[in-house]
């Protein structure tokens, strides 16, 4: 059977001759584990979930099309059963996995072991309908003794988690098919609610409205260099002035988003003036240390990863994503090197700290281990069902150096992170010492003064040795292992200021979150599980709600809209603590406290679920967002004020059904500006608005294209700046034409560009000319992402736009003779140009990802599968992955294609805790 992998011969072959199927979720582990069981087995893989709720009404069978909860696919007047229909791409899955059981005489579910993993055992399980006995086999690791002690004890599936992840799926179902809905018509339409995406989208949202309103403040001070004499060492060391006269000067803790000092600072604020009076005057000046304080301090070595905290180190050291961080430990866990990466715990089991603690005496000496085995029992809120921490496989870790060789760069740097954190786990302590001095003098004008200076010695590293945690550099901070040495002083001990300086300081708005610091907030809060988190991150990214600048990520001003709207008529959904208590409600059902339909029919109908003022208790989620739709006002929740202009006018924000655009009124008619993709809404401020409103939205006419006769404008758009051509009007009933458009080049301005400039820009692309050996043309094109050259399907970047017009055909089959580069190199065009989407109309490409290839008509973005390539990727294959990536169903054009298809295709759907019911 295709995709099957019988386990090779060992010793543990199953006794009696008994044959048993085991089901995993991936290909990858089904090769590993199969090399670990003995010839009675054979392993295939599900190649993930084999069947979900219905994405669209499409996906619904004949039968239940009538029904009124049909399209949500969840019968909420019966119990909340849900509808499962195996999804079109895994009908040859089941068919070949029910043609394996026939030949078995046991079924192992070996799918992971959390609530996600249960769910999609349980969906086996219930679409298989097996005649033959069925266990459940349970592992954290992928490793020899580990996947033989779970074949040889088995567990049975746990009807709990099984209804806890359930629970989370109808969950979702509900809100997101309730709410996104409002979105669409007080909006824009395509819009998507969630019940963590909308929270997570509205904590990014807030930050960045305290940068938009935050005002900052300067503050002066005085900083020197003092010498402390021929003897000491080191003999110089800075110091910054902390007081005047006995006053502490005001830092930057001292003022508030305002700009003013913060209620009950006692605290003197110097401007510039009076800095450079006192620093002029502490020339010369006699200095002496008025105090040294020692103390030791010792630093305890961090907890083993868990999810979270993966992904934040991973983020802030090796600078991936929490996708790219995710993915990454897959395929590390998948392949026998890590155990498994999604959980909440960070306990370590009695073997994984007998191999750190050997590894570490080996490699660092035994008084760099600690005296006792550490254990870190800490479990954040609303955790999963407690695994192991996240560690090197196997009862003896592998050194990186052992691996190396084994694994490509990503996984190389995640494993060997992961190593030195759990070597590093039981490791001794960091001692040290700090010190903190003050010195006092008096300045030539009469005000004593005050320096302070601090330094940290450290006398033995400990676990410092093996691993040190990277420190978030927008947050402030210092390194666990930095050093500032200070030569040893006493009391009354005169010093001279070598140099002084008076310096200058503003505050800074609280910084933008990252995924890092987005991971460690919702954590902190208690919003979703760590488990999802990358999905999250991906999905409001996906939505187009944030996008990222740098690492920094950035709310779009659909963001503010749509969470504006949430806070206002829906304020109960995207309220933290609410999302929280919810989190925890729901982790009831998974512990059996808590009835799965008795909690969903309270918190959709209304009931007593849930703590005081919830959802549930104020008359549930569908009459919630029933009697507050009409109350909304489409114009206000669009409209997001930001300032007064210079004559008194309001400048807002106006999202439209086509995108964000500036407004204010002048004079009583309307004044409107395009507002650029990438402009981060707390920069927007008073003088680039005028910028804006001074580009006339039809364009500046820079003159006639000789040849064709028609105007040639620059105008701005949601891209960037660029040029067009404006044609003649087409008679009723003809299809206009379209006008050639060219983007600006980065060393043009909109108003700077010429007549010259813009028709060389129109004529692209350019030919370069043909292939010799294929005959396939080759053309030179300016693309939103830079300039390159394309023959057929193949893309290659050129490294100036200057190239454009001057790259010549023996240049251009050079370029296409080297190997086509990936990664930062990569070339910026598409990979490859497909039709169009049969959804959006759009056109699709395949482009070349941080992550890897995908596909995109424009307005969704769906990575290519391990079995999709470039070069075969059809356009059935590409709208297919679109239509999957979207959280609607498909649209109109798609309807009809689905319901020819369903004719000659069986659709197999259930309804939980009832016979599968079928499409005939």
């Amino acid at each position: 059977m295709a995709g099957s992998t019988r386990a090779r011969k060992t010793n543990g072959d199953s006794a009696g001759g008994n044959r048993r199927l085991v089901i995993v979720e991936s290909p990858a582990k089904a090769r590993k584990i199969a090399s670990y069981l003995g010839n009675g087995f054979v392993v295939e893989s599900s190649k993930g979930h084999i069947r979900d709720l219905p994405r669209g009404a499409a996906d619904v069978p004949a039968k239940y099309k009538g029904q009124p909860w049909a399209r949500l696919g969840v019968d909420v007047d019966h119990d909340f059963e849900p509808l499962y229909v195996v999804t079109p791409d895994k009908k040859s899955t089941v068919a070949e996995l029910k043609e394996l059981l026939k030949d078995v005489d046991e079924l192992y579910l070996a799918t992971d072991g959390d609530r996600e993993g249960e769910a999609i055992a349980w969906h086996l399980l219930d679409t298989l309908k097996p005649k033959v006995p069925v266990r459940r086999m349970v592992f954290h690791e992928i490793t020899e003794p580990a996947i033989r002690a779970a074949a040889a004890n088995p567990r049975d599936l746990d009807q709990d988690l099984v209804d806890a992840q359930e629970t989370r799926r109808i969950l979702d179902r509900l809100y997101g098919y309730e709410v996104s809905p409002v979105l669409w018509k007080k909006v824009m339409p395509k819009l998507s609610a969630g019940r963590v995406q909308s929270v997570a989208t509205r904590i990014v949202v807030e930050r960045e409205r305290e940068r938009m309103k935050f005002v900052t403040a300067s503050y002066w001070d005085v900083s020197a260099v003092m010498d402390a004499g021929a003897d000491a060492a080191p003999r110089t060391f800075g110091a910054r002035m902390v007081a005047v006269d006995g006053v502490r000067l005001a830092a930057g803790r001292d003022f508030g988003p305002d700009g003013r000092l913060k209620d009950g600072a006692e605290v003197r604020v110097l401007d510039e003036a009076r800095a450079r009076s006192i620093a002029d005057g502490l020339v010369n000046a006699r200095m002496t240390v008025a105090s040294v304080e020692e103390k030791p301090y010792t630093r305890k070595p961090y907890a083993p990863f868990m999810t979270s905290t993966l992904q934040q180190e991973a983020g802030r050291k090796l600078r991936f994503s929490a996708d790219r961080t995710m993915r990454t430990a897959q395929k590390l866990y998948e392949n026998g090197y890590i155990t498994y990466m999604r959980t909440d715990s960070t306990t370590l089991s009695e073997t994984a700290i007998a191999a750190a603690r050997a590894q570490a005496t080996e490699l660092y000496g035994s008084q760099y281990v600690a005296k006792e085995p550490r254990q870190y029992n800490r479990k954040v809120k609303n955790a999963q069902e407690a695994h192991e921490a996240i560690r090197p496989a196997g009862e003896v870790f592998r050194t990186p150096g052992q691996v190396a060789r084994e694994l490509d760069s990503d996984e190389f740097k995640l494993y060997e992170l992961i190593w030195q954190r759990t070597i590093a786990s039981q490791m001794a302590d960091a001692r040290g010492n700090t010190t903190s001095i003050r010195i006092t003098g008096r300045a030539a004008s009469g005000e004593e003064v005050t320096f302070a200076a601090s330094g940290r010695t450290i006398t033995f590293a400990g676990f410092l040795k093996a691993y040190v945690e990277t420190v978030d550099a927008e947050a402030g901070g210092e390194s666990d292992d930095a050093e500032s040495r200070l030569p040893q002083l006493v009391k009354d001990q005169a010093l001279t200021a070598v140099e002084l300086s008076a310096d200058g300081h503003s505050t800074s708005p609280p910084p933008r979150f990252t995924e890092a610091s987005l991971i460690k907030t919702m954590e902190e809060l208690g919003i979703g599980r760590p488990s999802t988190y990358a999905s999250i991150i991906s999905t409001v990214q996906d939505r187009g709600y944030v996008w990222k600048k740098g690492s920094a990520l950035v709310p779009s001003w659909v963001a503010f809209a749509v969470v504006g709207l949430l806070e206002r008529h829906f304020g109960r959904l995207v309220d933290y603590d609410f999302t929280a208590a919810l989190e925890d409600e729901l982790d009831g059902i998974a512990a059996g406290r808590q009835e799965r339909t008795t909690w969903l029919s309270g918190f959709y109908f209304g009931g007593n679920v849930g703590p005081e003022s919830s959802v549930g208790r104020s008359g549930g989620l569908k009459k919630l967002v029933g009697s507050s739709v009409e109350e909304i006002d489409a114009r206000e929740v669009n409209s997001i004020p930001l300032f007064v202009d210079g004559d008194g006018n309001t400048v807002v924000v106006r999202v439209g059904r086509y995108g964000p655009y500036l407004e204010r009124e002048v004079d009583g008619a309307s004044q409107r500006a395009n507002l650029p993709d990438d402009l981060p809404p707390d920069e927007l401020n008073r003088e680039i608005a005028e910028k804006l409103f001074a580009t006339p939205q039809e364009g500046r006419s820079l003159g006639v294209d000789p040849v064709s006769g028609h105007e040639i404008v620059a105008k701005e758009g949601r891209f960037g700046p660029y040029v067009t051509e404006v044609l003649p009007e087409v008679p009723d009933g003809k299809k206009a034409p379209k006008p050639r458009t060219g983007s600006l080049f980065k060393t043009m301005s909109l108003e700077t560009v010429t007549l010259d400039d813009a028709l060389k820009l129109l004529s692209l692309p350019r030919v370069v000319g043909k292939d010799p050996e294929t005959g396939a043309e080759i053309t030179a094109q300016n693309g939103r992402y830079g300039p390159y050259l394309k023959k057929g399907t193949d893309s290659r970047s050129l490294t100036s736009e200057d190239q454009l017009f001057t790259v010549t055909l023996d240049e251009a089959l050079k370029i296409y003779a080297e190997p086509k580069k990936r990664g930062r190199a990569a070339a910026a065009p598409p990979l490859k140009e497909l039709g169009a989407d049969p959804v959006s109309g759009k056109p699709m490409v395949v482009k070349e990802g941080r992550f890897g290839p995908y596909v995109t008509d424009g307005e969704t973005n769906a990575s290519l599968r391990k079995s999709d390539s470039v070069e075969g990727l059809s356009d059935e294959r590409a709208a297919e992955l679109l239509a999957e990536k979207r959280a609607k169903g498909p649209a109109t054009k798609k309807k009809t294609a689905a319901k020819s298809t369903a004719k000659t295709a069986t659709k197999t759907t259930t309804r939980k805790k009832t016979p599968a019911k079928s499409k005939s």
